[in-house]
C-alpha cells in the first residue's frame, strides 16, 4: 500500500461502532407470549402487542404524549374493526377504520401514522411478516415532508465502512446533522476548534451560522469517537497534501468539502447512498427535520428546538415541524 493510499485507512479502531450500527437493524427473533396468556393457538393479541410496543417506546425515551397517541389510536382501531389478534389485520380493515371517522383528512393522516408506526414496530419485532400497510395513505392538500428516522440512520451507518476515510467522514456528517440539527452550510465550515471533545459540545460561532447567532450544541459519546477519529485522520491527510486549513470535513486531498451551493461533496455522497441503498430520507434537510421531530417526540420544548435549529422565530419552527391547526387540536385534547 502506498503512503498516499494509507492515509485513507482510518487508524482509530471503530469496529465496535460498526457492529453496533449493524446490530441496530430489524431484529428477527419473535418474543415469547407470557405463560398465562389466554390465546387459544399462541396467537399474539393486538392488546398484548401494544403492551410490548409501549414498553419498548418507554425504554427508547419517547415522550408520554406520543405513547398516549399510540395507545388511543390502536385501541380505537381494534374496537372499531372488532379484531382481537394481530394476524387478523388486513389493509381492508385499515380502510374500514379510516372510513368510519368523521374528521378531516389531516386528522385521519395523523391517526393513520400512529397505527402504521405501531404495525411497523410489530414487523420489526418479527410478529408480522409483510408490511401491507405501507401503501395506505390519506390525501391532504399540503404534502408533509418527512424527516429522517433513527431507523433510516441505522440503515445508512450499517452499510458504511468506518475504516475508510471518506465513508467515516460521510457517516459522521450524517449523524452530526441528525443529532444536532446543524445545517449543511455550517457543517462544511465547521473547524476543529469548534469541537469540544472534553465537554461533548459544538461551540459554533455566529460567523458560520445562518442567523449569525452563536450555537452551543451537545453531542453523544458515539459522535465523540467518530469526530475524534475523523479529525485525527484529517491531520494525516492535510500533512500529506500540504494543506493548512482546520476544517472538520475535508476532501481526499485535504481541501474544503464545498466550493459552492451546487458543489458539495457531502450532499452528493448522501444522494448517492440514498439511491444506492433505497434510503428515502437520507439528505441534509430530512436529517435536520428528523432531529427536530425526534426532539419533539421526546418531549423537548419547542423554544429549545427553535434555538437549536437556529430559527429566527417560533413560527418558522412550527412550519418546519408541520404543526398545523388539526394536529395542535389533537395534541391539546390530551390536556383537557
Amino acid at each position: 500500500m502506498t503512503k498516499k493510499k494509507a492515509i485513507y485507512s482510518v487508524s482509530a479502531d471503530l469496529s465496535d461502532l460498526s457492529a453496533l450500527f449493524k446490530g441496530g437493524k430489524t431484529p428477527k427473533s419473535t418474543p415469547k407470549q407470557p405463560p398465562n396468556t389466554a390465546d387459544p393457538e399462541d396467537e399474539l393479541t393486538i392488546e398484548y402487542a401494544l403492551h410490548i410496543v409501549i414498553r419498548q417506546m418507554r425504554l427508547s425515551g419517547l415522550r408520554p404524549r406520543t405513547i398516549s397517541d399510540y395507545k388511543t389510536h390502536v385501541n380505537h382501531f381494534a374496537k372499531t374493526t372488532g379484531l382481537t389478534y394481530l394476524s387478523e389485520i388486513t389493509a381492508d380493515h385499515i380502510y374500514e377504520w379510516l372510513d368510519s371517522m368523521d374528521v378531516s383528512n389531516r386528522t385521519k393522516l395523523i391517526r393513520l401514522k400512529c397505527l402504521k408506526a405501531f404495525l411497523s414496530r410489530c414487523f420489526e419485532n418479527g410478529w408480522i411478516k409483510q408490511m401491507f400497510w405501507r401503501p395506505i395513505t390519506v390525501r391532504v392538500d399540503n404534502e408533509v415532508k418527512e424527516g429522517a428516522t433513527e431507523r433510516d440512520l441505522r440503515m445508512l451507518l450499517s452499510v458504511l465502512d468506518l475504516s475508510d476515510f471518506v465513508q467515516l467522514r460521510d457517516a459522521t456528517a450524517a449523524l452530526l446533522m441528525f443529532k444536532t440539527g446543524i445545517r449543511l452550510g455550517t457543517i462544511v465550515r465547521l473547524e476543529s476548534s469548534h469541537v469540544d471533545l472534553e465537554e461533548n459540545l459544538l461551540r459554533i460561532p455566529g460567523t458560520i451560522v445562518k442567523n449569525r447567532d452563536q450555537l452551543l450544541l451537545p453531542f453523544d459519546d458515539v459522535l465523540n469517537r467518530m469526530l475524534s477519529a475523523l479529525m485525527q485522520q484529517n491531520d494525516e491527510i492535510r500533512k500529506a497534501y500540504g494543506e493548512s486549513n482546520d476544517y472538520v470535513f475535508i476532501t481526499r486531498r485535504g481541501r474544503i468539502i464545498a466550493t459552492g451551493p451546487s458543489n458539495n461533496n457531502i450532499q452528493k455522497r448522501l444522494n448517492k447512498y440514498s439511491k444506492m441503498y433505497g434510503l428515502k430520507n437520507i439528505n441534509p434537510h430530512a436529517l435536520r427535520r428528523g432531529f427536530a421531530k425526534n426532539l419533539l417526540e421526546k418531549g423537548a420544548n419547542i423554544t429549545d428546538i427553535s434555538k437549536a435549529l437556529g430559527h429566527s422565530n417560533l413560527a418558522v419552527t412550527t412550519q418546519y415541524l408541520h404543526l398545523d391547526k388539526e394536529e395542535v387540536a389533537e395534541n391539546l385534547r390530551r390536556f383537557l
